[in-house]
């Protein structure tokens, strides 16, 4: 998938107006994955991502302390004033797509590097873990 393909895809998903609102979620979304997510998940992430989208993710600093999902959006939406709902439309409609990208294994295992509250935002239920 070229960088472009995957604008589309998110801005069919999102329902987003424009090409443009599709590639700003698109920036802000990956942006704020690669804050998150480090090793080698980060590695082959990146590795089946279009190379602009690519460089988003590895362009960030990962954080040292990691950010649960919702906590993840509501910091994205603070650094563009957008509203938390918003910012929570933004990332569904992108990490599906990447979602669809990594492939089942590797979204697995990214979710099990990430915290608490990230499986919804890629599209997948999030199951309770065994006591």
């Amino acid at each position: 998938m070229t960088f472009e393909q995957m604008l589309e895809k998110v801005r069919y998903e999102g329902a987003y107006p424009t090409r443009e609102r599709a590639e700003e979620a698109v920036r802000l979304v990956l942006s704020g994955l690669g804050r998150q997510l480090t090793g080698d998940e980060r590695v082959e992430l990146a590795a089946r991502l279009p190379l602009e989208a690519a460089r988003i993710l590895t362009e960030q600093i990962p954080d040292t302390q990691p950010l649960t999902g919702w906590a993840m959006v509501k910091d994205l939406a603070t650094r563009t004033g957008a509203t938390p709902a918003t910012t929570r439309w933004d990332t569904g409609s992108v990490l599906t797509t990447v979602a669809a990208l990594a492939g089942p294994d590797l979204l697995t295992r990214i979710l099990d590097r990430l915290p608490a509250g990230y499986a919804l935002l890629f599209g997948r239920a999030e199951l309770a873990q065994p006591a």
